[in-house]
């Protein structure tokens, strides 16, 4: 008797990382390619896309966490139930690495796997002269002492977003080849619901 494998159709990737370091920015060009200046709080909100590979629907539910608020339960709720994380520091703000690495801790602990799935982000690399952490540093640590994935990005200049996902899916184990130009877009989403969902095309 012969079982066939079913293919991984629905995953949860976790952006996680200190307030005001642009992980809603990153998930926002990802979704929608637009960028907002203006740092907004987010307690927790659920993002939804979906693609379409070989017929079969591919559901991606992207966890964009609280970097301000103190909610450890659901924090650790949120690592509990996801598949891929990313955490993100901002290149301006060495503090926001130091919480990385505090994360890292946290998610290893909680999912008592040293193999999680784990991309580090080093966002706004747009931001040269204000930059305060050096690039090979965080690789040497990120790839060699860590064994996770390294990447630098610029949601503003939408540098390095779609190949953060494409690593943070691939880590997961899902297709990574599609292209958001051939998403079909909503212009606007209600501005108080956190579950939003898409649907797009892979190629």
């Amino acid at each position: 008797m012969s079982f066939e494998v079913k293919e991984k159709t629905e995953v949860r990737l976790a952006f996680l990382g200190a307030a005001g370091v642009g992980k809603t920015a990153l998930i926002q060009r990802f979704l929608n390619d637009t960028f907002d200046p203006k740092h907004r709080r987010t307690v927790e909100e659920l993002h939804r896309k979906e693609y379409e590979v070989a017929g079969v629907k591919v559901a991606i539910n992207i966890m964009d966490t609280s970097g301000s608020y103190s909610f450890p339960a659901m924090r650790k709720l949120s690592i509990q139930s996801s598949d891929a994380f990313a955490l993100v520091y901002a290149v301006d703000d060495p503090q926001s690495l130091d919480a990385v690495k505090r994360l890292r801790d946290e998610i290893l602990e909680i999912k008592e796997d040293k193999f999680t799935p784990i991309v580090v982000i080093g966002n706004k690399s747009d931001c040269r002269k204000e930059r305060q952490v050096s690039s090979e540093d965080v690789l040497s640590t990120v790839e060699l002492d860590w064994n996770h994935s390294f990447l630098e990005s610029s949601a503003k200049d939408n540098i390095n977003v779609l190949e953060a996902f494409r690593e943070l899916l691939q880590r997961a184990n899902l297709p990574s080849r599609f292209s958001p130009a051939l998403c079909r877009r909503r212009e606007t989403f209600p501005k108080e619901s956190r579950k939003r969902t898409k649907s797009c095309l892979i190629t």
